[in-house]
């Protein structure tokens, strides 16, 4: 492995790649030599990400795509698409997700519920089971899936979010156990506190001390997509910064 590039040559898959940790992640993961697909629901931040790899020197495809929407044959026509251009996919990471904030679950909306579990859970699976053929003709291909502290996403008022969490938790083990340890590799990063968009909705930015950069999380997604992660298969690797 090229420890200064270790995705050299490799096509990388990023949803959410225009948000918090998406950006940072396939920016990192350009740079260290993947060709990166940025699947987001916006063009316009997605044409930031891409103007920063191209201008750092980098190579990256956009794809935009709303995953509440997105039906199982849209995410097959994506795996088409990447299989038709570049004839590989080395890896996944799942970045995107949904929450609106903090509400108890008797006054949750159901829509904001349900699509914050298909977003958060259902659309990842889809997404990823119709990746599987793909990833499955290269060596050491993976599958990253972000998740959240369980500790605190499953606590009140977390809502469809902190139960796709642990939904993910699940998904994670059970899909390794079936693709073996000859399959495509599946694990998953738990980060700590980041400054996201996303934890802006429940937590005060200008008291959140505990928060840091994504930056500081972009280099273990490398990590867990490259060669590297082998150790990772079928388990969640926990970061926790000082």
């Amino acid at each position: 492995m090229n420890v200064t590039a270790p995705l050299q040559g490799s096509v990388i898959l990023v949803t959410g790649a225009a948000g918090g940790l998406g950006s940072a992640a396939a920016q990192a993961c350009a740079r260290a030599g993947a060709t990166v697909v940025l699947l987001g629901r916006k063009v316009a931040p997605l044409n930031r990400v891409y103007d920063a790899i191209e201008a750092a020197g980098g190579q990256a495809a956009l794809y935009p795509l709303d995953l509440e929407g997105a039906s199982p044959d849209d995410y097959l026509t994506l795996v088409d698409r990447i299989g038709e251009a570049y004839g590989r996919l080395d890896g996944v990471l799942h970045c995107a997700a949904e929450f609106k904030g903090l509400t108890p679950l008797q006054h949750t909306d159901p829509a904001d519920f349900a699509r914050a579990i298909h977003v958060d859970l259902t659309a990842r699976w889809w997404l990823t089971q119709a990746c599987l053929p793909l990833l499955g003709q290269t060596k050491d291909a993976a599958v990253v899936f972000v998740v959240d502290d369980p500790v605190r996403s499953s606590g009140a008022f977390w809502g469809g979010y902190g139960l796709a969490q642990a939904g993910q938790a699940a998904l994670i083990s059970m899909l390794q156990a079936e693709l073996g340890e000859g399959g495509v590799r599946i694990s998953g990063l738990r980060p700590g506190p980041m400054r996201t968009g996303l934890r802006a909705r429940a937590y005060q930015a200008n008291a959140d001390h505990a928060a840091r950069p994504v930056d500081a999380y972009a280099a273990a997604c490398v990590e867990l997509l490259s060669p590297a992660g082998a150790p990772w298969r079928g388990k969640i690797r926990e970061i926790r910064l000082p």
